[in-house]
């Protein structure tokens, strides 16, 4: 009964998670919205640089729907590295080493490495022109 709205709600999925994770990347980047993650000069090929950029621009690939399968291997890989570099040697709990999200973000990035962008991307847009010339 539900089935024919997964499509759509997987898009949701997609765009409000990146929408939230291109905050992340905009903090590092740009340092906007104010407060939170980068608050100096930044160097792109640092650690917290590449980090801002595959957060940013990764962000905004998923958001699109764009690449999204690789890209959402790319970022659910960030995720694990992350939650393992800065979060798990605090504590065996996430709700105590601040981990949530980090995890939450790994886990609906390689989701969507499985599942596929779901409706209004560019990968089905581009899927659907590439279907419509090869029946004709």
């Amino acid at each position: 009964m539900f089935y024919k709205y997964e499509t759509y709600c997987r898009a949701v999925l997609r765009i409000v998670t990146a929408l939230l994770y291109m905050q992340h990347g905009a903090q590092k980047l740009f340092q906007y919205p104010p407060g939170g993650h980068n608050q100096g000069s930044l160097e792109l090929l640092s650690l917290v640089g590449v980090a801002g950029i595959l957060e940013f621009f990764g962000g905004m690939c998923i958001l699109l729907g764009f690449f999204t399968r690789t890209v959402a291997f790319v970022l659910s890989g960030q995720m694990a590295v992350a939650y393992f570099m800065f979060y798990a040697s605090k504590s065996i709990f996430p709700v105590v080493n601040g981990g949530e999200l980090a995890i939450m973000f790994c886990f609906v990035y390689f989701y969507l490495f499985f599942a596929g962008p779901g409706a209004w991307s560019v990968d089905a847009l581009i899927k659907s022109k590439l279907n419509h010339t090869q029946t004709n």
